[in-house]
């Protein structure tokens, strides 16, 4: 179950480990997507409105799992490196008891405080029945979101980005299915997509853990009661980068999620344009997250053996990746916005929209493209203080105050403006601390 990164072409070996990756996130935004392009055709403008806010604040509450699987994945990463089983199996215990137990926890105080969440967004009045019910739906189905996000963070720190892609294939064919039952044939609305999307998350996250749970001699994971038992020491390493990166990560979804209120504001049209732009751009960043998330298990891997030089091969080479797609794709985009818009929806406010929103898509992408490459070296290193300083800038300091500044002047586009050039903060500070080069003798989790 354990991949060695440490040897071999850089360009093979990334391109390898992250296409699975790739085929993953397209499968698990593809998964989200079905959602937009089911409701957009058979309920309207209110329910794309509805799933744009149910999918924000989903994606908020998510942003904390994040967090810690994505410094679990870092860890075990690091214990690979090192070569270091035991410590492996201990920091998987203490994955699912935090994490599970934390999924429970915000599953209840999201349903109870659901409506005072709804207003803080300005949730349109024509869709607010809808984004209640599949909000709620969601937050309920919290566990299985979690549950998913934990094993494919363990395997994909062994090196293992296969299995995943298997997983979320499956839970992608389900929701699919689902999505067309409850919402074409029973006419279920909003209640019926997030109804899907957790019943196929749900079934997911099951065939994810039998799979782990028949190859556990790899890794030495038992699944005993006992072997579920927090231990302090991994548990102190989990919350060391977990927190800091859960805080970076919610931040800046809480910003986007502010921004996002005053587009809501403008009404249902906007609200509907703004939520299939976010698919879109979701869509787009597959290729950029997935190298990005490939680059940080090898930087993780290869800091742990000390091999410096092909940490900075790492990110180069991802690097030019990303900007050569960025461009491609950037193209495709400013021809075809009206094309690309009406496999979402055919309603004409709607529509009338995409050509204007397409070049703040097109800002967002490059600065993700020249973002990730450098951001995967501090993921790596486990520097969990700086990513938070970093999400900081970004989400209150840039993401808010260019969004405010420039609605204020230029209306609903300034507000988009504003959100994506907020990205281009953690460019600079990225790039100048990679360029620095203490990220050599930085201290790493595991030590």
């Amino acid at each position: 179950m354990i991949r060695d990164l440490t040897q071999g072409s850089v360009t093979r070996e990334l391109i390898l480990f992250s296409v699975p990756f790739i085929l993953s996130n397209l499968l698990q935004t593809i998964y989200n997507i079905v959602d937009m392009v089911v409701i957009g055709q058979f309920v309207g403008a209110a329910g794309l409105s509805a799933v744009s806010v149910g999918t924000d604040l989903l994606h908020l509450m998510t942003m904390f799992c994040a967090g810690f699987a994505t410094a679990g994945q870092i860890i075990i990463s690091q214990y690979v490196g090192s070569g270091d089983r035991e410590s492996i199996s201990r920091t998987v215990g203490s994955m699912f008891t935090l994490i599970l137990s934390a999924a429970v926890v915000l599953s209840v105080i999201c349903c109870i405080f659901a409506d005072p969440i709804l207003r803080a967004v300005n949730t349109p009045a024509e869709a607010w029945d809808q984004a209640k019910s599949y909000s709620i739906t969601c937050f309920v189905g919290l566990v299985f979101v979690f549950g998913y996000n934990i094993v494919s963070a363990i395997l994909r720190g062994m090196g293992d980005g296969n299995r995943p892609l298997l997983f979320i294939a499956i839970a992608s064919i389900v929701n699919l299915v689902l999505d067309l039952l409850f919402v074409a044939v029973f006419h279920l609305q909003a209640f019926g997509a997030a109804l899907a999307t957790i019943l196929a998350q749900g079934i997911s996250f099951a065939v994810s853990l039998v799979y782990l749970y028949r190859r556990r001699e790899a890794f030495g994971f038992d699944f005993r009661p006992s072997s579920f038992r927090v231990q302090k020491e991994q548990a102190l390493k989990l919350c060391r980068m977990g927190f800091p990166l859960a805080i970076q990560y919610a931040a800046i979804m809480i910003s986007v999620i502010f921004v996002n209120a005053f587009i809501n504001s403008y009404g249902v049209a906007v609200s509907a344009t703004n939520g299939v732009g976010n698919k879109l751009r979701n869509l787009a960043n597959i290729v950029m997250m997935s190298i990005s998330t490939a680059a940080a298990t090898m930087c993780g891997q290869n800091l742990g053996a000390k091999k410096f030089d092909r940490v900075k091969r790492i990110v180069w080479v991802s690097f030019a990746i990303n900007v050569g797609y960025t461009m491609i794709l950037s193209a495709v985009l400013l021809l075809f916005p009206e094309q690309i818009f009406r496999l979402f929806t055919s309603d004409g406010e709607v529509l009338s929209w995409a050509a204007r929103y397409m070049p703040v898509a097109v800002v967002a992408f490059f600065a993700s493209a020249m973002m990730m490459p450098f951001n995967a070296v501090i993921n790596g290193l486990g520097y969990a203080s700086l990513s938070l300083i970093i999400g900081l800038l970004d989400s209150v300091v840039a993401r808010i105050a260019l969004a405010l500044i420039l609605g204020g002047r230029f209306g609903i586009l300034g507000y988009w403006y504003g959100n994506s050039l907020a990205g281009f903060v953690t460019v600079i500070l990225a790039m100048a601390y990679f360029f620095s080069g203490r990220w050599k003798t930085r201290k790493l989790l595991v030590e």
